[in-house]
Order: structure tokens, then C-alpha cells, then sequence
């Protein structure tokens, strides 16, 4: 069972998201130690603590990476959307709102910068590789590197990552921001 907390400054919208939610199997309302927080609120009014949902929000950012966003949601998202978005911000997915993913894909726009931490922007190519499922000898080809330097890359990553082995390296990858799904 996931326990979601909801925000709201309007006691209708809050009513309103916590009546979906409640109806949804798999997940609880809960006000204390929730593993998901929807919130109807500028991302300015969030700090940083459970995967977090927001509703009506900006555009996605490095700070909102920072602070645990996993979902920006249009105002109008339906219930199925805003479920979904709750299932896969406690899974340690990223949601994004298909209009704005268009927008990326078709280069109007970019996707957020992550805060990178200690990788490298060549470590970061690899990480995504890894989580392509690319064996050592893929990756290698794929950047036109040796195998040996491939090697490298994914024991530098395990390491910086404190990740024992590459499932979990892709896994850390994906709830710091660093890859999206």
C-alpha cells in the first residue's frame, strides 16, 4: 500500500485529489511519513522530502529534481494520469506530461539538466547506455572508446554511485534525474 499526503492551499481541490486517490486501490491517504506528496502548489512553496507530485506546475528544472519533483502535472490531469504519476514517483520513475515530452522530441524544448554530482558528462553517456541494457563491448562501440575504457566508465560510475552492481548504478541513475524513463 502506498500512503500519499496531499497539499492544497483550496480545501475543494484538496478534497477533491484526496477522493481520487482514496478510490484508487494500492494507495492510502496518510498525513504522516508518506511515500508520495501531490501538492497543488508553485514549485516555489515545495521543500525537499518524498517523491513529490505536482500539479499545475512550471516547467521542469534542476531544482525540481532537487527537491524530489517526479511529476508535473497539467491542472487538468485526469485521475488515471495523476494515479499513474503517483505509482511511478514511489517506484523511483519520472512522469512526464506527454504534450511537454512532444515538445522536447520535436527540439522545441530540452529536458532538464540533472544535478550530475561526480559524473562526468562521458560517465553520464555510459550510465544511459547501461540503462539501454548496452553490454561493455556495446558501449564501447557506441562511443567509439575501447572496451577496456568502457570497463572503466561503468567501474568508475559503481563506484561514485555506491552501487553495487550496474541494475542498481541505472536504478540511482533514475531517481536522481540522471536518466529519464
Amino acid at each position: 500500500m502506498i500512503r500519499v499526503e496531499v497539499e492544497a492551499e483550496d480545501a475543494e481541490v484538496r478534497a477533491g485529489l484526496e477522493a481520487v486517490l482514496a478510490a484508487s486501490p494500492g494507495l492510502t491517504l496518510a498525513a504522516d511519513s508518506p511515500d508520495v506528496l501531490v501538492a497543488a502548489s508553485p514549485l516555489e512553496d515545495i521543500h525537499p522530502g518524498p517523491p513529490l507530485v505536482l500539479l499545475g506546475a512550471g516547467e521542469w528544472n534542476p531544482r525540481a529534481l532537487s527537491l524530489g519533483v517526479r511529476a508535473m502535472l497539467p491542472a487538468d490531469a485526469t485521475p488515471g494520469e495523476l494515479v499513474s504519476a503517483v505509482f511511478a514517483a514511489a517506484n523511483g520513475l519520472a512522469t512526464v506530461d506527454p504534450r511537454e515530452l512532444e515538445s522536447w522530441l520535436a527540439g522545441a524544448g530540452t529536458p532538464p539538466a540533472a544535478d550530475t554530482g561526480p559524473l562526468s558528462p562521458r560517465e553520464l553517456e555510459v550510465l544511459r547506455l547501461m540503462a539501454e541494457g548496452a553490454a561493455n563491448k556495446n558501449i564501447a562501440w557506441s562511443l567509439g572508446i575501447s572496451e577496456h575504457t568502457a570497463k572503466f566508465h561503468v567501474a568508475s560510475i559503481l563506484a561514485k554511485l555506491n552501487a553495487g552492481t550496474r541494475a542498481e548504478a541505472v536504478a540511482l541513475g533514475i531517481r536522481r534525474g540522471l536518466i529519464l524513463v
